[in-house]
């Protein structure tokens, strides 16, 4: 197997470019897809602040390097979620990283400073434990975003997973869901602008990124997400994927181009109706926001009921 680019050995096969690369021109192609994604929907500026949510896995401890490596100034965030051995393992992993390689590394310790544990949490809102981690973190990427003065907030979301979490927004016709799922969204009320770099590569690119760049990462998945529903749905587009290469990538940048804006109207008209928490000051529909009042339920300070399953950021 030849590179296509300058037919030295190849260390992977990617089907949907139908091309082969060496190693050099496989790192060259992550950086130059990066920067396509970063340039057509307008992410970042290059005097942007740009604070990076790492979990110690492979996307997003890639995309941090990717955008120092792209010239981008950009610090990491983790957030430690009290999910036992998983969690000190992923911590100690971006640590590592950051730490290697001199860069700032912020942390935020959900049982420490909020008094309760994503298990917990899950419990006390009586929903699977990824609902209650999804909220906690949403909240705590914001505020952290918002009280560091960034410009922009960074997640390690992949093709695969928009494309996962896209197929299962349209089996349900989660018509909120579908209006926010772009590859950025701006800033607004309270929110800082958050932005996916790595829609045009997927989960197989990332893994060979870390190994070719020597970064050590997170392989195991967290103990929690079992039976979480877009892991499914990403093992149904593999297989349409195996027989179709190519269509996770049409299939979500179609959507981008043919369908999302027909959904963007509702989700601006939601965000309309947001006020500031009266606890934390955090933008929400309601006095109180969500995660105030999980962790009220949490730390056995009842509250009213919380409500998971819409999303207002």
């Amino acid at each position: 197997m030849k590179c296509t680019v300058c037919k030295g050995p190849a260390v992977i096969d990617i089907r949907r470019h139908n091309a082969n690369f060496c190693a050099e021109h496989f790192l060259r192609l992550c950086r130059d897809q990066v920067a396509k994604a970063i340039k057509d929907f307008a992410m970042i500026e290059p005097s942007d602040r740009a604070l990076v949510a790492v979990s110690g896995g492979k996307d997003s401890l890639a995309v941090w390097d990717i955008l120092v490596e792209l010239g981008y100034q950009a610090d990491g965030l983790y957030l430690g979620l009290g999910i036992g051995d998983y969690s000190d393992a992923s911590g100690e992993t971006a640590r590592a990283f950051a730490r290697d390689r001199g860069w700032t590394l912020l942390e935020v310790d959900l049982p420490t400073e909020h008094g309760f544990d994503i298990p917990t949490g899950a419990k006390a809102a009586r929903r699977v434990p990824c609902s209650a981690c999804g909220l906690s973190k949403r909240h705590l990427f914001d505020e952290a975003a918002r009280t560091g003065g960034y410009d922009v907030l960074v997640t390690g979301h992949n093709l695969d997973d928009e494309a996962a979490v896209l197929f299962g927004n349209v089996l349900h016709w989660q018509d909120d869901y579908l209006g926010r799922q772009l590859p950025v969204l701006p800033a607004r009320q309270g929110f800082p602008r958050k932005v996916k770099p790595l829609v045009r590569l997927g989960e197989r690119e990332m893994a060979a990124y870390c190994v070719l760049r020597g970064i050590d990462y997170i392989v195991e998945e967290c103990p929690m997400a079992a039976g979480n529903k877009h892991l499914g749905y990403k093992e149904a587009l593999n297989l349409i994927e195996a027989a179709s290469p190519g269509t996770k990538h049409d299939f979500y940048f179609g959507f981008l181009a043919r369908a999302s804006a027909r959904f963007t109207p509702d989700a601006v008209a939601e965000r309309e109706l947001l006020q500031a928490c009266a606890r934390c000051g955090a933008p929400t529909p309601g006095e109180v926001c969500a995660f105030c009042r999980l962790v009220d339920r949490a730390t056995d300070r009842e509250a009213v009921p919380v409500a998971l399953g819409r999303r207002p950021g």
